[in-house]
């Protein structure tokens, strides 16, 4: 596949950001696209340097668009940047404005892990109107339903800062976009899985019976795990499979 890094102006958050991009080289564009979100310890090169995500990939005709996520959780910070709209203005529209991709729902998705599993959805489920799939790795999807922390990689007051301190019922929280989202006339298709070691398993666990109390269609998978990269490594296909069916990809020939 053909790597570009795009350093490109963020209005919404005043600052130059950074995206990688994979592009197909045996195929012609425009493009469906898998917009992918890192964790909260990486930045955008972390899909590429701890996976063979290039391989894995390599006989779609898809790009990989890898945006600089910070650690504001993909979401308006209550105290601080507005990252959900840095990534639907900024990093969707740069990235459709300079690259050979195509503008349209049914060509479009998005996913991640831990952080930015919790970041897919809360940008896919808030606009649904946007995306044909949304997929979750590992996913912190209970983030946007507590206050204040007391333990994990987040201090109290970065998360207060980030989610308010009740943030259940808010656009963080997202069994209130997933209520939302039930009764829209466009559902994107939802896959979630999850390590069953793993230290968040509980969240998805219980997420995933919250989604089913409300009736919205998903795909939940446990396997064997925890929350590192050989798990992301293994798992990234099933994610890339998904999105192929949802978006009628064809490999490449």
């Amino acid at each position: 596949m053909i790597l570009t890094e795009l350093r490109f102006p963020s209005r919404v958050l005043g600052m130059r950001a950074t995206m990688n991009v994979l592009l197909p080289e045996n195929a012609d564009g425009p493009f469906a696209t898998f917009y992918l979100l890192h964790g909260l310890s990486d930045d955008h090169t972390g899909w590429q340097r701890w996976t063979r995500l290039e391989n894995y990939a390599g006989n779609l005709p898809l790009a990989i668009v890898m945006p600089q996520g910070f650690r504001g959780f993909y979401t308006n910070n209550n105290a601080g940047p507005r990252y959900f709209d840095y990534v639907i203005e900024d990093v969707i529209g740069t990235a459709e404005r300079y690259l050979p991709l195509k503008r349209e729902r049914a060509s479009r998705c998005i996913g991640g892990l831990s952080m930015g599993g919790y970041g897919a959805l809360r940008i896919g489920l808030a606009r649904p109107e946007l995306f044909a799939s949304i997929n979750s790795h590992s996913g912190a999807v209970m983030a946007g339903t507590y206050g204040q922390r007391k333990d994990g990689p987040v201090s109290n007051a970065e998360w207060i800062a980030t989610f308010g301190t009740e943030p259940a019922g808010t656009d963080h929280d997202l069994l209130t976009l997933a209520r939302r989202v039930h009764t829209a006339p466009m559902k994107p298709n939802i896959l979630i899985d999850c390590g069953v070691d793993d230290f968040l398993i509980g969240q998805n666990r219980d997420f995933e019976a919250q989604l089913n109390s409300i009736g919205l269609d998903h795909t939940y998978r446990e396997f064997p795990g925890i929350h590192n990269w050989d798990y992301w490594d293994l798992h990234i296909r099933d994610a890339l499979a998904f999105h192929a069916e949802a978006m009628g990809l064809k490999p490449i020939q």
